[in-house]
């Protein structure tokens, strides 16, 4: 049985975002290789811009992973980089004008939130690029903005699998979902992950709540003691740098509160409640792209990625401690998802409809 409680529903709150001269001012607080980037520019030489969505740097998740594309690019082509982070959705056109402005070579984008801003100065634009990580980037009649590399995964087919081990690891057959906001790529995330569960374990019960940001990891760890309180041993957190909460949650509670993460390995936040992760390639991703610009191949349009990509995956580094009974349904799973006989859903809707017995 799943069932959903949703606490915040705010993914079409995006404010309207216009360029304005009090933002540019303020820009200086949120930006680090602004001087480099600049005398880089003029001289040259690459500069690799980034801008994070509102949860920034330290997130342990698609912001960091980006930022590690960025560094890889500045040590495989040089140049330098350009880092923006935002604080509040406000201030992503500006970010992203400012790094076109200081002569980015590629600007990445980093989630769904900036997806409007990213269009507006796309368009405004057009002889810059620009990469946009989890979203695509559409003109008004729905054609793909031709100077936009927009990069979004299969997050399901991971979640999938990181099902299937919450599925046959769970004693109590209560698990919670801690979500940021309930956008695509969470969705993705939530719809995979509960039929993962269905399809080994259809006892089990998949409850869903959402912080409202993804930014307020006191938020997520109230949600995540919640879940284990009412009975929950595994929580799956896709709650971005909010969700380190829901490792405050799970290592305070101590032994059998399992938390499931996803974009990166999270083992070291709390090794003793770490059960794996739904991991993707955003790092090699912003680094193809990169690539691509420096050898002159960029192309902008819309790039989907999976299991058979390469794009998606379970979490390696604690795969030596999942039981092997585990890892042999885990391996069904990933070869019938590569095959297509096995498709997990990409959305509630989906899920409602998704009917288990492949494996």
């Amino acid at each position: 049985m799943i069932t959903k409680r949703t606490l915040a529903r705010n993914a079409k709150k995006v404010a309207t975002l216009t360029l304005s001269i009090a933002a540019v001012a303020g820009l200086a607080a949120c930006s680090s290789g602004g001087a480099s980037a600049a005398s880089t520019a003029a001289a040259g030489a690459p500069v690799w811009a980034m801008v994070t969505d509102q949860a920034g740097l330290g997130d342990k998740g698609f912001n960091d992973l980006a930022k590690a594309g960025i560094d890889d690019s500045v040590t495989k082509l040089g140049g330098t980089e350009q880092i923006l982070q935002s604080t509040d959705q406000s201030q992503y056109v500006t970010n992203l004008q400012q790094a076109v402005t200081g002569g980015a070579t590629v600007t990445t984008g980093v989630g769904f939130l900036l997806t409007d801003a990213m269009v507006q100065i796309a368009q405004a634009n057009p002889n810059a690029k620009f990469t946009l990580i989890d979203s695509i980037a559409a003109d008004s009649a729905g054609n793909p903005v031709p100077n936009v590399a927009s990069i979004t995964f299969k997050e399901q087919e991971a979640s999938f699998l990181a099902g299937i081990v919450a599925g046959l690891t769970t004693k109590t057959n209560n698990i919670g979902f801690v979500g940021g906001i309930e956008i695509p790529s969470v969705d993705r995330f939530y719809s995979g992950f509960a039929a993962g569960i269905q399809e080994v374990n259809p006892s089990a019960k998949v409850t869903a709540a959402y912080v409202g940001d993804f930014a307020d990891s006191a938020k997520a760890k109230e949600l995540a003691t919640g879940f284990y309180d009412q009975g929950a041993d595994i929580v799956m957190d896709v709650a971005g740098a909010a969700g380190l909460g829901t490792f405050d949650a799970a290592k305070s509670l101590g032994a059998n509160h399992w938390v499931v993460s996803t974009d990166t390995c999270k083992e070291s936040l709390a090794p003793d409640n770490f059960l794996t992760s739904a991991v993707k390639d955003v790092q090699g991703s912003v680094l193809n792209e990169n690539t691509a610009a420096a050898n002159g191949t960029f192309k902008g349009g819309s790039t989907v990625l999976g299991l058979a990509d390469n794009g998606v995956g379970l979490c390696q580094d604690n795969i030596s401690t999942i039981p092997s009974s585990i890892m042999t349904k885990v391996t069904a799973a990933t070869a019938a998802i590569k095959a297509g006989t096995l498709v997990p859903p990409a959305t509630p809707d989906e899920l409602k409809t998704f009917k288990p017995g492949t494996l």
